[in-house]
């Protein structure tokens, strides 16, 4: 490719043609501040924070551009630390301050605030204008996410996020002038609209504007409720983002220590979801077998993801069919808690209170599914983020760094590598592979490491060859994350471009591993570190030093069966751990009318 020189600040540096200033910036070590900006997905110029001075062989450019936008050019010198630079930063950032919320002390992102990290380097002690500020409004309706609008700063990363990354586009500015704001289209509110709550616009968004609802409180109280027996079960992907709300590197596996603190936070209980995941490819597993020898609606989807489900069930309907009737792993964890675990402890499963720790937001408005319960009882009662979990081990004070590694309570606490890569793109399908390669052979396979299903590919496509009725069958599989690419295959699936056995889809890009409710990663630090990679790499690894990598093998996961519910896909695992799902329309019965008496006035 070819390549140009400029100059940054007196530093010769020398970058392909296609680079913009910010990114050979970056490239010479030299920090340039930026707010808007959020690599590949929202390059738009808009917080005017990246401005520097530029000449081109000795001819400067009109004002101060954007590093972010401007294209780098042969002779280019660039200066972004002047006294002019300096004072239009600060402005700007003040200017943004001024029709901000700053109640810094008691909010969510106090810590994480991109905007205040970059007003502490600035050392912006006093804000010179003041003026009228936009009507506050917060929208917390939904199970799942809040939105406020004091705290936002129109940077759009959140509109980029929703329509470029996942394809849904539910956010976009409204309004105009000093009103407009980032909101769904005519106002309504996120639980009105097809959102499906996967909380990527929370990760994207440099503030607080948008978070996560946020239910600690009723934890605590159940917690210290003597009549409860709180109970509490982990995702895969928390234990490799969980160290990060303590400092520790992004990808860091504090299983142990995340167990420690559980208990000392007083659970009664520690469980792992991760044993579920490995139950959920029992059944899982079982039900993709039964679909390919008997002629069961082909290709059969997975059902993990509940922000996919959504989805799918607003988008795509006509797949509903090939869904994998499986709940998701944490609602199979607990419709087992409150049936085999409560008789074999002799405990009143109306005392047990269900809680999980979960890297997704989704996750929350899933658990309050009406379906997703048994003889009245509630599969999972709450489920927190695995930042609302951080914040408790901070509200309890405890010294997580200093914490000793311990183990998940038995009997529904064992696991094996196979589920642990569940929160990892491709995870589930290398973990139903290692699982029904085995059955099908009648073997116990060595080569269990499905290496063309892992990766960051928005669409892997992989196949393998397996014994069905007695005859060797290439068996053809996909992958996809985030729900654009999810999208994809199933355009290319109803088109007849692509026919496939199994596919699995993540709602989120990269997995559960970059879920909505993982721990915040600064756009800065995005550049030097990929999140998505880190943390898989570190499930990867927690599934290699496992003696056991194959569900199936699971002790406890057998003794299941054995005692309890007697072989997969049977009348009592059909009762306690599978589900069905809908149509759903945009706007839900009686919203129309709402949205009907907006229209008129329009008009």
């Amino acid at each position: 490719m070819d390549k140009v020189n400029l100059t940054i600040n007196g530093i010769n540096v020398n970058v392909p043609k296609d680079y913009t200033v910010l990114m050979a910036a970056e490239k010479a070590g030299i920090d340039i501040p930026t707010l808007c900006y959020l690599k590949d997905i929202n390059e738009v110029a808009a917080c005017r924070v990246c401005i520097a001075e530029v000449d081109i062989k000795g001819v400067p450019m009109r004002n101060l551009p954007a590093t972010c936008v401007l294209q780098v050019q042969e002779g280019m010198n660039v200066r972004t630390n002047t006294k002019r630079v300096r004072n239009a930063v600060r402005m700007n950032v003040e200017l943004i301050l001024a029709n901000h919320n700053r109640e810094c002390l008691t909010c969510l992102r106090n810590g994480t605030c991109e905007l205040q990290k970059l007003c502490d380097e600035l050392n912006i002690n006093d804000i010179e204008f003041q003026g009228s500020k936009r009507e506050a409004k917060i929208d917390n309706l939904s199970y799942s996410i809040v939105r406020d609008t004091s705290k936002c700063i129109l940077c759009g990363r959140c509109v980029s996020t929703c329509r470029d990354v996942q394809g849904i586009g539910i956010l976009d500015f409204t309004k105009r002038g000093f009103n407009t704001e980032v909101a769904p289209a005519f106002d309504y509110s996120m639980k009105d609209v097809p959102c499906v709550y996967c909380g990527q616009c929370i990760q994207a968004c440099p503030v607080a504007a948008l978070r996560e609802r946020t239910y600690i409180d009723d934890v605590w109280d159940a917690i210290d409720d003597p009549y409860k027996f709180v109970v509490i079960q982990t995702a895969p992907g928390v234990r490799a983002s969980l160290g990060e709300e303590f400092g520790m590197p992004v990808g860091t596996d504090v299983t142990g220590k995340m167990v420690a603190a559980l208990r000392r936070l007083g659970f009664d209980k520690v469980f792992d979801t991760n044993f579920s995941a490995d139950l959920t490819i029992l059944e899982e597993g079982t039900e993709l077998i039964n679909r390919v020898k008997n002629g069961g609606k082909l290709p059969m989807i997975t059902s993990c993801s509940p922000g996919w489900i959504r989805f799918c069930e607003l988008n795509y309907p006509e797949f509903l069919d090939n869904l994998s009737t499986c709940k998701s792993p944490q609602q199979m964890f607990g419709a087992i808690v409150k049936s085999y675990y409560a008789e074999k402890e002799g405990i009143d499963p109306k005392k047990i209170f269900s809680v999980s720790i979960m890297p997704c937001t989704s996750k929350k408005t899933e658990a309050n599914r009406p379906e997703m319960e048994v003889d009245g009882l509630r599969d999972v009662d709450v489920s927190l983020t695995t930042r609302e979990l951080g914040d408790m081990i901070k509200q309890a004070r405890i010294k997580f760094i200093g914490l000793p590694d311990e183990k998940p309570d038995s009997i529904l606490g064992q696991y094996t590598g196979a589920g642990a890569i569940f929160g990892a793109t491709g995870g589930v399908m290398e973990a139903a592979l290692r699982t029904v390669a085995d059955i099908l052979t009648g073997e116990d396979l060595d080569d269990i490491e499905y290496q063309g299903v892992r990766g960051l590919d928005g669409v892997k496509e992989a196949s393998v060859v397996l014994p069905i009725e007695g005859k060797d069958t290439e068996v053809k599989i996909a992958v996809a994350h985030g729900t654009a690419n999810a999208a994809k295959v199933l355009e290319a699936v109803k088109k007849g471009e692509k026919e496939y056995h199994f596919i699995e889809v993540m709602a989120c890009p990269g997995g559960c591993v970059h879920g909505g409710g993982q721990s915040h990663v600064s756009a800065k630090k995005r550049l030097e570190v990929n999140p998505k990679a880190k943390r898989a790499d570190a499930l990867y690894e927690l599934d290699k030093s496992l003696p056991l990598r194959k569900s199936h093998k699971n002790p406890e996961v057998i003794k299941l069966y054995e005692d309890y519910l007697k072989e997969p896909n049977s009348h009592i695992s059909h009762k306690l751990l599978h589900t069905h799902y809908y149509k759903r329309n945009a706007y839900e019965v009686g919203q129309q009318e709402e949205y009907d008496k907006i229209m008129e006035k329009i008009k």
